[in-house]
């Protein structure tokens, strides 16, 4: 993502300095590559971080070379990581006070960050949100939500959606086959319900088993996870969507954690059906 992102962005016409934690990456990239975050935070009007988890940004942030040694008035930072609400409260209280924030995850993978069509929900002051529109409209449609933290919490009720629609679409379809039904009428079936358009959508995946990894299933497992710990701390239960994460939890402990996050639904297929009692 961030690669794609650095070449949206130098495409557009700006100046990108750009900091990887695996230095062989930034090498391709068309940017000056700093040698630490700070040294990019110094160099740069707008910071964006873009990384896997929250421990993650911890570890940029923090340090005698992280963002906050580089961060002064004169810089915004703008994560788009989904890294969760409480992580960008952390990120906003590490900065120095007069630096910008804001948060701005995205929904979408490697193609929409490549064709500049990623949807960008992004929470922060209306004020700060206008400046570098212009910046998040290369990259795609930015969505003022809130204040900050908005954008966090909003992405997380995106993911929740599709987590469980897979949940829902692989259990749904584990059963049609137990039940008897050939696949052809199962899909016809499908086709009249609410899940028609992701039956239609995974289908040809489903049947041949060719799925192109796009995010990865352990990268949803830690979304699943910042869904469980923000509705824990809001006083929330949310049996769904804590079923779905547990199918994404088993299919990675089965090694599945380097598939693309869709593979969950031949998870479903293949550890739904109970084994039959054996007769005594």
């Amino acid at each position: 993502m961030g690669s794609r992102i650095v070449r949206r962005l130098a495409g557009a016409g700006y100046s990108v300095v750009a900091w990887n934690r695996t230095q062989e990456r930034a090498k391709d990239l068309d940017a000056r590559v700093a040698a630490t975050p700070a040294e990019a935070a110094r160099a740069a009007d707008v910071l964006i971080t873009i990384i896997s988890d929250p421990s993650a940004l911890r570890a940029v942030v923090e340090g005698p070379a992280g963002i906050g040694v580089g961060a002064d008035a004169s810089l915004t930072v703008v994560d788009m990581s989904t890294v969760g609400p409480a992580a960008v409260s952390w990120l906003a209280g590490a900065l120095p006070p007069e630096t910008g924030v804001l948060d701005a995850p995205v929904l979408g993978s490697l193609s929409e960050a490549e064709s500049g069509s990623l949807a960008i929900f992004v929470g922060g002051p209306a004020d700060l949100v206008e400046r570098w529109t212009p910046v998040l409209s290369a990259l795609g449609t930015p969505i003022h939500v809130g204040p900050l933290g908005s954008g966090a919490a909003a992405k997380l009720v995106a993911n929740t959606t599709l987590f469980g629609i897979l949940a829902l679409l692989g259990e749904t379809i584990a059963l049609g086959d137990a039940l008897g039904l050939e696949r052809t009428a199962l899909y016809e079936v499908l086709s009249k319900t609410p899940l028609a358009a992701q039956a239609d959508r995974r289908r040809e995946a489903i049947e041949t088993g060719d799925v192109q990894a796009r995010f990865s299933l352990g990268l949803a497992r830690k979304d699943a996870n910042l869904i469980s710990e923000a509705a824990a701390q809001a006083g929330l239960e949310l049996p769904l969507a804590a079923a779905a994460r547990d199918w994404l939890v088993d299919a990675e402990t089965a090694g599945w954690g380097d598939r693309d996050y869709s593979t969950v639904l031949a998870w479903i297929l293949k550890a739904a059906r109970v084994p039959s009692e054996p007769s005594l």
